[in-house]
């Protein structure tokens, strides 16, 4: 059902973006306008919609997985701690239910149930992997189950995996933090590309074009009817405007998908990031008047 929300939560938002990129291009061609937007309005919209939906759905299903996976050691903890006192996995698993575990504590609590009505306890826990379904829970599930199977002191199993799990999470939050330097670094280089772009737009560009045209109409006055010897063709420079504003929309979102490449190695996590480079950059273009 979570795969069925997130495939229809991407294709209608690719839908939805495909029906303003395809205005926007026809947009270019009939030179039309729609509530006072311009074709590229269209286009920037359509990619920040494709961006924003698979986005903000990854960005919640990420922190459901980390408060689940923050509080899964404790739980592994406390059932270790009940097992040390004679008890079987299943009636240790009932007894840490008791506790409170966060996000985790009904799903917990639910696992106890099928127990306590009689539920093998392979079963329970296949059970509740199959409804959090988090990668770091379906590692240490497999290994319980394993452990259980295979007879002897569980309870030390059950340390040394909470253990385990305690110390993948904090490998990850220093990598987390080590990335963030140059996640740093991108968001920098980013809006000083923006800035370049202003001033390049607003400045440097335009007084170009009155150069070329004050040197044309000069040339035409000495030479007359003659072909000019030199020409600065000036009729470019919107053209070259426009790059450059193409280019600070594909500087952004290439730099949002690097940094949630750089912050956990999944592209997905960079849409996000993708999306608000996109929005800001553009906006900040088309309020200093150089898009």
């Amino acid at each position: 059902m979570k795969m069925e929300k997130e495939k229809f939560i991407s294709y209608s938002s690719a839908t939805v973006a495909a029906v303003f990129i395809v205005l926007g291009i026809m947009g270019y061609f009939t030179q039309f306008y729609f509530f006072g937007l311009e074709w590229l309005d269209f286009i920037v919209i359509g990619i920040a919609i494709f961006l924003i939906g698979p986005g903000i759905y990854d960005m919640l299903k990420q922190r459901r997985i980390k408060k689940i996976e923050e509080r899964f050691p404790d739980f592994l903890r406390d059932v270790a701690e009940a097992g040390r006192f004679g008890m079987t996995l299943a009636e240790a698993i009932v007894v840490a239910s008791s506790g409170r575990y966060g996000a985790l504590t009904d799903e917990i609590k639910r696992m106890a149930s099928k127990i306590e009505w009689g539920v093998p306890v392979k079963d329970a826990l296949l059970s509740f992997n199959e409804r959090i379904n988090t990668p770091l829970i379906n590692r240490m599930i497999a290994i319980i189950i394993k452990a259980n199977e295979a007879g002897g002191n569980v309870a030390d199993v059950l340390s040394m995996v909470a253990h385990a799990a305690r110390e993948t999470q904090l490998m990850q939050k220093e990598r987390s933090i080590e990335m963030f330097t140059y996640a740093f670094v991108l968001l920098t280089s980013f809006f000083v590309f923006v800035a370049t772009i202003i001033i390049l737009n607003r400045s440097f560009l335009p007084e170009m074009a009155k150069a070329g045209r004050a040197v044309r109409e000069s040339l035409k006055n000495i030479v007359g009817g003659a072909q000019l010897p030199v020409n600065i063709a000036y009729e470019n420079i919107p053209i070259i405007s426009l790059l450059f504003v193409i280019a600070t929309i594909m500087h952004g979102v290439g730099d949002g998908i690097m940094i949630g490449l750089l912050s956990d190695g999944r592209l997905k996590s960079g849409m996000i990031w993708a999306f608000m480079l996109l929005v800001s950059g553009y906006l900040i273009l088309r309020l200093a008047g150089a898009a």
